[in-house]
C-alpha cells in the first residue's frame, strides 16, 4: 500500500513540470516532427512558410501552411506559441 500511494505521489509530483510549448519562430525540424500530428512534411511546410513568410505571429497563421486546416490547427493549438506564449 505504502509503494502504490508513493507512486501516487509521485505522478502526482511530475505532472507539475511545466509543459514547454514549441515555439513556432525557432523550432527545428525535430522539434517540429516531436509534435504529435506533425510528420516531416508538415515540419518542412512550417520551416518553408516560416522562410517565405517571416515569424508567426499567431498559431492561427498555421492555417496559411500547406497541409493545415481548422481542425488540425485546433488540435495542436496547445503544442505550439509564439515567442513569449511558448515557455521556455
Amino acid at each position: 500500500m505504502k509503494k502504490l500511494l508513493l507512486a501516487l505521489f509521485m505522478s502526482f509530483a511530475f505532472s507539475g513540470i511545466s509543459y514547454a510549448a514549441v515555439d513556432l519562430n525557432t523550432a527545428t525540424k525535430a522539434e517540429l516532427e516531436a509534435v504529435k500530428g506533425v510528420g516531416s512534411a508538415k515540419a518542412d511546410a512550417i520551416l518553408e512558410y516560416r522562410k517565405q513568410h517571416g515569424a508567426f505571429k499567431s498559431v492561427d497563421e498555421l492555417n496559411a501552411v500547406p497541409g493545415f486546416g481548422d481542425k488540425s490547427v485546433e488540435k495542436m493549438r496547445g503544442e505550439f506559441g509564439v515567442g513569449k506564449s511558448a515557455k521556455k
